[in-house]
């Protein structure tokens, strides 16, 4: 594996943090943590303006996968209020995947803009990750799929102009093999919204379908065929567009009030930043691990589990820290006077345990690794 990046790579990279530089501002970063909207209007355009979305698309950019992952690496890294354009890039790649010419020439424009965002509705309130029972059922009429149901954890939804949507349109065959995925405008009517707020200061939401109306210009991939419209999703999502180096922003952070605070005397101190940082090279490397794997052609989903695993557990064990060498200041938020590194420690206390939901939860990447990497018996 050669991990080194090429002279093209390189200047993608001085772009992309050259535009973050100049658009993450502290009131851009305040902004996303007030609101709960981990999105940035002004990144996304900037970004766009210099041409430095579309070249990442999965399956279309001609900068994907590498420059898929410095993007969201960087982007990462600089604490950057990303998760809008994260999702839209992601589902950009399942409509180049497996969308029509039609859908491809209506949908791909509005994201590669950076105009346009997309939620996914998967979850639902009684079935979580469990997607093979979901209950939304989408039925034909005519040349028309009434759609009703229920999505919980629709993140993005309340800006999104897209949502892909998972139905259920032939309950007669096997879970996972009657399900169609639609993608349609979230002002279609009969669409609502509520917010959900998390504890890690992020917004999702409930969203509520009702007799909602849609062609089969919306049906994304084939009918029934669902489930493979979702794995092409997840195989972008995991390992390779963010999720793997939360650690590197919350080491800066801690690393910089502890040297104000004079915490960094301690022995202890020291050595769990240097710990935090190993752990957080090992995630870099395995996510360019999966680049690569992708770069050449291959399918990087087992590597990406083994990523995110690895990833989301670091950061957890390093928010934990954190937090226990702060001490009391570590439970202050935003705002707070006296707030270990402004509030950040709190806030990654509280964001690491979300990460093991995103892209799979940890149990079922823990499955994917034991039955696809170990050869162990299924769970399930």
């Amino acid at each position: 594996m050669d991990f080194s990046l090429t002279a093209e790579n390189l200047a993608y990279r001085d772009r992309v943090r050259a535009i973050v530089a100049e658009t993450v501002t502290p009131d851009v970063v305040d902004r996303m943590h007030t609101t709960g909207t981990f999105n940035s209007p002004e990144l996304n355009l900037a970004l766009a303006r210099a041409g430095l979305v579309e070249r990442a698309v999965p399956g279309l950019g001609k900068g994907d996968p590498i420059e898929l992952y410095i993007l969201f690496n960087e982007l990462e890294k600089a604490g950057a209020p990303f998760d809008g354009l994260a999702i839209a890039l992601m589902i950009a790649g399942v409509v180049q995947a497996v969308g029509t010419d039609e859908q491809k020439q209506r949908i791909l424009p509005t994201i590669t803009s950076g105009e346009a965002l997309v939620c996914m509705g998967y979850s639902e309130p009684d079935n979580g990750s469990d997607l093979a029972n979901i209950k939304t059922r989408a039925v034909r009429d005519g040349d028309e799929w009434v759609i009703n149901g229920a999505k919980m954890w629709t993140t993005m939804a309340h800006e999104a102009s897209w949502v892909i949507l998972l139905t259920r349109t032939d309950p007669e065959l096997p879970p996972r093999r009657g399900l169609t995925m639609f993608i349609l405008p979230m002002d279609t009517p009969g669409i609502t919204v509520d917010p959900v707020h998390t504890m890690a200061t992020e917004r999702t939401n409930a969203t509520y379908y009702d007799d909602v109306r849609v062609g089969d210009e919306a049906v994304l991939g084939a009918v029934n065929g669902g489930w493979a419209t979702m794995m092409v999703a997840l195989s972008f999502e995991r390992g390779v567009m963010g999720g793997t180096n939360p650690g590197v922003a919350l080491l800066r952070h801690f690393a910089d009030w502890a040297a104000e605070s004079g915490l960094v005397e301690s022995p202890t101190c020291r050595e769990r930043l240097a710990r935090m940082a190993i752990d957080n090279h090992v995630a870099t490397l395995l996510t360019q691990r999966s680049a690569w794997i992708a770069a050449s052609g291959g399918q990087a989903g087992l590597e990406g589990s083994i990523t995110k695993v690895f990833a989301v557990e670091a950061y957890q064990k390093a928010a934990r820290w954190c937090q226990e060498m702060a001490g009391p200041a570590g439970l202050l938020q935003f705002h707070q006077p006296g707030a270990a590194a402004g509030g950040f420690v709190d806030y990654d206390a509280r964001h690491s345990p979300v990460t093991t939901i995103y892209g799979g939860t940890t149990e079922i990447n823990r499955n994917n690794i034991a039955e696809r990497h170990l050869g162990l018996p299924k769970a399930r």
